[in-house]
């Protein structure tokens, strides 16, 4: 069994997966949009509008999936109560996603060396998803 995180972007979720591609080098594995599902619209699985937004994707940062969707497509995700941690190769490679993720976003630990890690930072992405990063 597997446990898949499985974000919902709220209208967002195209732009968020192409920042992960650049920033964390996600590969995206599935992207299905709502005018392609073999559901009629009128099941309301679709806000009027939305045909191009993205019903279901999948895609992999290093050996995790995530699933992720627009989902009502509001433009308002939250997300709360959570944080994704990546554990870089190394320091180079840990500063280089954490800056990545700091584009747009907030930090609210910067990267430091700690009792438990050598290397161990936490931000906000621009899309209000939180990461904790630490080696």
């Amino acid at each position: 069994m597997q446990v898949q995180p499985y974000l919902f972007f709220d209208g967002r979720c195209e732009e968020a997966v192409e920042f992960y591609r650049q920033a964390l080098g996600a590969e995206v594995l599935m992207l299905m949009r709502f005018k392609d599902s073999p559901e009629s619209r009128e099941h309301g699985m679709a806000p009027p509008g939305s045909g191009n937004k993205v019903m279901h994707a999948s895609f992999r940062i290093g050996g995790t999936s995530l699933l992720a969707s627009d989902g009502p497509c509001l433009g308002q995700p939250e997300f709360q109560g959570f944080s994704l941690c990546l554990t870089p190769a190394d320091e180079a490679e840990a500063r280089r996603m954490f800056t990545a993720l700091s584009d747009g976003g907030k930090v609210s630990q910067p990267l430091i060396r700690t009792f438990f890690a050598s290397s161990f930072g936490m931000v906000t992405d621009r899309f209000g998803v939180s990461w904790m990063l630490y080696l």
